[in-house]
């Protein structure tokens, strides 16, 4: 990361005094506690200028469109108090003069304005840009009095240089008497600093949602594994209730030749053909030992085929989890990652900048259209919306990967091979040597309720190995 240094801000603002000098601050917009947005206005132009004091990108610019997307820069609904602060005094005032105080990582803008009493006054937007320590401060020049900050700090942060409202502003102890090297190379500077912090953050913010995603999933995929060991361990196999209906059956068979009121009994298995004993309860008669072994089937059998339930559930959510995974690790953007995250958390507004995220991939083979899901949102989009009955659907088989369709009623073998690649190249398999594919038409597929986004069963397909 290229550190944001003094030099580099006495070159930003050699670059830019022209604009700064007289322009009026026309809004102000607070999107997070760390960042900033002032529009300026001079000479019928309009720009951003972008403030961030957060200790990973500290930095100031003006940003262009594209960058501002790359920040994904939301606006909340209320703004934070320091931002009511500046709206109320520099909303509409001009900048009068800029500064740096010599070797500081501080930009000083010098604002007159007017009081609640109509009074002229002087006012300072202070920018420190010094990793951890960055703010924002308002002061008033004439009283030196600080009217507020982006964020406070007591004195059990600094003895030295306390920040609060109604506090003087100081320059920080121990300043540097050198100016640093610039991190940046002179031509077009801002340009420079807006393009590499935008890609900074865009970087960071991509990763964050990711961990996030893989956090949540993995999280349930361990959860889901844990259920199913649990319910391994405690429930009651298919094969033990099955001896517990056959001793009640072998029982009922012998009750004229053995006594009640036995410890146990020898009789035949005729379905296994040997001898075996059977323990029973002595104070009961046969018929009574007979009906407690059958309960004891019963209850078996609920518990075997609840267990086969939960397992089910539990495997297709697996099943869907290692998709989002997929998904998540293929994902080539924040607002396909957005959309991602949605799915773990259908409460969370999408924050799309870019609307064709949402949809599939699209693409042409031999003159026909192909969709490519590239999460679960579109591969359910692809089944619902895009597909109609006689087109072909492909997935690779026992694999996490992409929903493929193609638009086509009556595909030759070379398309066929052609969208079965494809499905394989969208797919946790696509570096494997072999994977099979499956195909059938849409007609072909339904969507159980209440399943998974995404998750289909199907019907009439046919197989085909793809090798690498």
């Amino acid at each position: 990361m290229i550190n944001f240094d003094s030099s580099t801000l006495k070159i930003w603002f050699d670059e830019n005094a022209d604009f700064l000098t007289g322009a009026r601050i026309q809004k102000i917009q607070q999107p997070t506690r760390r960042d900033f947005v002032l529009f300026l206005r001079k000479n019928s132009e309009t720009k951003k200028l972008y403030i961030n004091i957060n200790p990973q990108f500290y930095h100031i610019c003006f940003m262009d469109k594209e960058n501002e997307a790359k920040r994904r820069i939301e606006i909340p609904a209320k703004p934070p108090m320091f931002c009511m602060l500046l709206r109320k005094y520099l909303e509409n005032a001009v900048i009068s003069k800029i500064n740096q105080p010599e070797y500081e990582r501080i930009a000083e803008f010098y604002i007159e304005t007017y009081n609640e009493l109509s009074e002229k006054i002087y006012l300072c937007l202070a920018i420190e840009l010094m990793g951890k320590y960055s703010n924002v401060i308002l002061y008033n020049y004439d009283t030196n009095l600080i009217l507020g900050c982006a964020h406070n700090v007591g004195e059990e942060k600094s003895r030295e240089r306390e920040m609060a409202g109604g506090l003087p502003y100081v320059y920080p102890a121990n300043r540097p008497k050198v100016w640093h090297k610039a991190g940046f190379e002179y031509g077009n500077i801002n340009q420079k600093i807006d393009d590499y912090y935008a890609q900074a953050i865009y970087s960071y913010n991509f990763r964050k949602i990711q961990e996030n995603i893989f956090q949540k999933v993995n999280g349930k995929l361990k959860k889901n594994a844990n259920t199913l060991a649990k319910l391994e361990k405690q429930g009651v196999s298919r094969e033990k209730a099955d001896k517990y209906r056959l001793y009640g059956d072998l029982i009922m068979a012998n009750l004229y030749n053995c006594k009640d009121f036995s410890k146990s009994i020898n009789v035949f298995d005729y379905e296994n053909n040997k001898e075996i004993t059977i323990e029973l309860d002595e104070t009961k008669t046969l018929k009574d030992n007979a009906n407690r072994y059958y309960k004891l089937y019963n209850k078996g059998k609920t518990s075997y085929n609840k267990f086969l339930e939960i397992s089910k559930s539990l495997n297709e959510e697996n099943e869907y989890l290692e998709q989002v995974l997929y998904s998540a690790e293929t994902a080539e953007n924040t607002d396909e990652l957005e959309q991602i995250l949605s799915e773990l958390e259908p409460d969370k507004k999408i924050k799309t900048v870019d609307k064709s995220a949402l949809l599939p991939l699209e693409t042409e083979i031999g003159g026909y259209k192909v969709f490519v899901g590239r999460n679960n949102r579109q591969n359910d989009f692809i089944v619902s919306k895009l597909a109609k009955d006689e087109d072909f659907w492909f997935h690779t088989k026992d694999c996490a990967g992409s929903h493929v369709l193609l638009k086509c009623e009556n595909p030759d073998d070379k398309l066929i091979f052609e969208c079965a690649k494809l499905a394989k190249q969208y797919s946790k398999g696509k570096n494997s040597s072999k994977v099979s594919v499956i195909y059938t038409k849409r007609k072909h597929l339904k969507k159980p309720p209440k399943a998974n986004l995404g998750y289909v069963t199907y019907k009439c397909e046919q197989e085909i190995i793809v090798g690498i």
